[in-house]
């Protein structure tokens, strides 16, 4: 389960555009950012994605993507052009492809690499699309299959795309806009495949082809309904269009931090699914928010802040140019076992322990965070024009920083009793033993 966001130029505070996302997967599968530079192949080159081969791009650009370990494609990405997209699982009437093919996550890398605007992203996804095919597991530690929508975006465009098998359509997105793990496009939109109408007529999911409705027709109802993807979908748009003008990176982390209840306890339910999600007992708890992103779209200048962590609501959004991405080293890359070395890892240990007493533990050191935080935004847009050696230096300087806040910070919550619940400790208990992270406490 995860959550994509938009606010176009019109939207935000300073007439940038702010694209967000939270990338929810297994809370073992560990995610990283990763710098891939641009590169030029042969003519007859392929390229090995997830599960299946495809002709390569005789020139790839440059990119900065977060993605799950054993994957070849992304959750969240950004190229030397300012193009940005994130994808969304969405679950259809028509069961998604079993068999091998290209997973969302690999389309959404492909066509970073290969597109310079949103409308030749958009291009590069459907002639994949319609050529190769989605399909195959996309969980980690569990099967899971669906299809997928992406929101495609740049400093002065943004799409949403919505696909079933190899059928899709696409909107043109005004001001804010937002997509979780249910279709969002109904009977409006620019562009679609030719047989997507008719394709929900002979399966008998739409009345008649004149009152066609992609979300009403096409959404099923068990994934859907229990994924929360309707609701997530309606937090994150009203909290958007309540800001509508005003918007900020600031909002944009506060909506990928929200808890829906102000009295969230992780422990209390197993059927919560939230914005900021986190993992539980039960069938819908299986995935929690892995990797977190907000990218302040300027154009030729945008500035990434990511968590390069789970949970944003324990994590801290640190800054990042493209510019200065391949210089950085993001550190050692997480597997789906405990180390103690990479970033997601090492945060892991204070996620896991604040979550056994949510409340008390994250009131030890939540006002830190931001003050941490408030630092780091507030230095990053002060280097707007600063050298490329001041920028890589500050980067690195922040996530110094943070790795030692947090060392520090898993030292208070320590101190502070654990309250386990017994559904969610069997949960997790599971999750930690998996992982071989057995220090928990």
């Amino acid at each position: 389960m995860c959550d994509t966001l938009i606010a176009t130029k019109s939207a935000t505070a300073n007439q940038i555009a702010i694209f967000a996302k939270n990338s929810d997967r297994h809370p073992n599968e560990g995610q990283a950012l990763k710098f891939y530079p641009a590169v030029d192949y042969d003519e007859d080159a392929r390229v090995k994605c997830t599960y299946i081969e495809i002709p390569q791009a005789q020139h790839t650009h440059a990119v900065l993507l977060s993605k799950p370990f054993w994957m070849w494609g992304a959750e969240i990405g950004i190229n030397e052009h300012g193009l940005v997209i994130g994808n969304e699982a969405v679950f259809s009437k028509i069961p998604a492809n079993k068999t091998p093919a290209l997973t969302g996550m690999d389309l959404l890398r492909a066509a970073l690499e290969r597109a310079i605007t949103p409308r030749e992203a958009l291009q590069v996804i459907i002639e994949l699309l319609e050529q190769f095919g989605q399909g195959g597991n996309c969980g980690h530690d569990s099967e899971l299959y669906y299809h997928n929508s992406f929101i495609i975006a740049n400093h002065e465009d943004a799409w949403v795309l919505e696909t079933v098998d190899k059928e899709w359509a696409a909107r043109q997105i005004k001001d804010a806009y937002s997509i979780s793990n249910c279709f969002t496009i109904g009977a409006q939109y620019d562009m679609a495949s030719k047989n997507l109408v008719n394709l929900a007529a002979q399966k008998g999911l739409t009345r008649s082809t004149s009152v066609f409705n992609l979300a009403k027709d096409y959404s099923d109802f068990l994934f859907t309904t229990f994924g929360k993807g309707r609701i997530r979908r309606e937090t994150t748009f009203c909290k958007m269009e309540e800001q509508s003008g005003n918007i900020t990176v600031e909002t944009m982390m506060g909506i990928l931090r929200n808890h829906k209840d102000p009295n969230f306890n992780p422990q209390d339910s197993i059927t919560a699914v939230d914005v900021c999600d986190h993992a539980g007992f039960g069938p819908i708890r299986g995935s929690q928010s892995t990797a977190s992103i907000v990218a302040h779209m300027e154009k030729d200048n945008p500035l990434i802040f990511a968590t390069a962590t789970s949970a944003p609501c324990t994590g801290i959004f640190k800054p990042i140019w493209m510019n200065s991405a391949p210089m950085l080293n993001f550190g050692f890359e997480p597997t789906g076992k405990f180390d103690s070395i990479s970033v997601f890892w090492k945060h892991e240990k204070l996620h896991r322990a604040t979550m056994l007493n949510y409340a008390e533990r994250i009131a030890t050191y939540k006002d830190d965070r931001d003050a941490l935080e408030k630092k780091f935004i507030e230095g990053a847009f002060k280097l707007h024009n600063a050298t490329l050696r001041e920028r890589t230096e500050f980067t690195l300087q922040c996530y110094r920083e943070a790795v030692l806040a947090e060392a520090e910070w898993l030292k208070r919550v320590e101190k502070v009793p654990a309250r386990k619940k017994f559904l969610y400790s069997l949960a997790w208990n599971n999750f930690n033993e998996r992982s071989k992270m057995v220090d928990v406490k």
